[in-house]
């Protein structure tokens, strides 16, 4: 029986262990994969409080040594579910079962990918899913952004000041972000809408250096870029505890700032809840945030 239990071990879970840890509560972390979640895909951490210049796999380390070092357990099992029996809940894996007073969720989502081919290796170069976390790397560079909705339209915007040129392509003439910031993207004369197209072809060798759009009309466009930003959604990983916490209509776990469920001992922390804004200190954020309720939860 361990007091805490965080499923995934990514900057919201392994921060909620630290601070579980540092209240003597005992926690084990499972983690489908490795430690770290989408940050180590950063090449260069540049926002986070007092970390500037730092890669996100030299952070994810940072925070995995400093949790197992105050006494955090680290198993590399997928949890698949979740029962809830009152004071006691248990986190089934694909090998074991384990108990423990209150669980957090903190799986976060995963970027939702074009599906091109080489589309996974040229991720960290070329290839990003988060412009405020990597377009400083493309000042006075030719860029492009892949979608239609607010996300793709404020990341075009956010690199309209950067980059010396910005490729917004949408499958359709329309966006479904906003109008205003629409209407200040046509505004902007280093960006262009590549309307009614879609990216089909990766051009690369060791790094990105162009995309081939196809329009609705079969003709096709290459376009010379350093860079390309993908902002077509994200997905959630919540789908194996939905009998237990309420999600939104595209996924997300709903919960408050305090960070909890509907069921009591079970608390989200990360980009798998609902927020407005999930960047890398934000996540730590939460994670802290629901350590601490879920000690006060197991305190009484």
């Amino acid at each position: 029986m361990f007091d805490i239990i965080v499923i995934g071990a990514g900057p919201a879970g392994m921060t909620a262990a630290i601070y579980a840890r540092r209240a003597a509560k005992t926690v084990l972390v499972l983690e489908a994969m490795s430690y770290g979640g989408q940050i180590i895909n950063t090449p260069e951490i540049e926002n986070y409080p007092a970390a500037a210049h730092i890669s996100g796999f030299d952070f994810a380390a940072g925070v995995y040594n400093q949790a197992k070092e105050l006494g955090a357990e680290f198993r590399f099992e997928k949890a698949v579910e979740i029962e809830d029996r009152g004071e006691e809940k248990r986190v089934r894996t694909p090998k074991n079962e384990y108990a423990a007073k209150a669980v957090i969720i903190a799986t976060g989502s995963v970027n939702r990918r074009l599906g091109l081919e080489g589309e996974e290796k040229l991720i960290g170069r070329g290839i990003s899913y988060c412009a405020t976390c990597d377009g400083a790397f493309f000042r006075k560079k030719t860029v492009a952004v892949v979608g239609g909705g607010n996300t793709a339209l404020e990341d075009a915007l956010y690199l309209a000041d950067l980059a010396e040129k910005v490729y917004l392509i949408h499958r359709r003439d329309s966006f479904r972000g906003e109008e205003s910031t629409v209407t200040r993207l046509r505004e902007r004369e280093n960006v262009e809408f590549v309307l009614n197209s879609v990216v089909r072809t990766l051009h690369a060798d060791k790094k990105l250096s162009a995309v081939e759009v196809v329009n609705k009309q079969g003709e096709k466009r290459t376009l010379a870029v350093d860079g390309l930003f993908v902002a077509v959604g994200r997905i959630p990983e919540n789908r194996n505890f939905a009998k237990l916490i309420a999600l939104d209509a595209a996924g997300y776990a709903v919960a408050g700032e305090d960070c909890r469920t509907q069921t009591e001992g079970i608390f989200v922390a990360g980009d798998n809840r609902v927020k407005e804004v999930r960047q890398l200190v934000t996540a730590t954020a939460d994670g802290a945030v629901a350590a601490t309720e879920a000690i006060k939860y197991i305190n009484g």
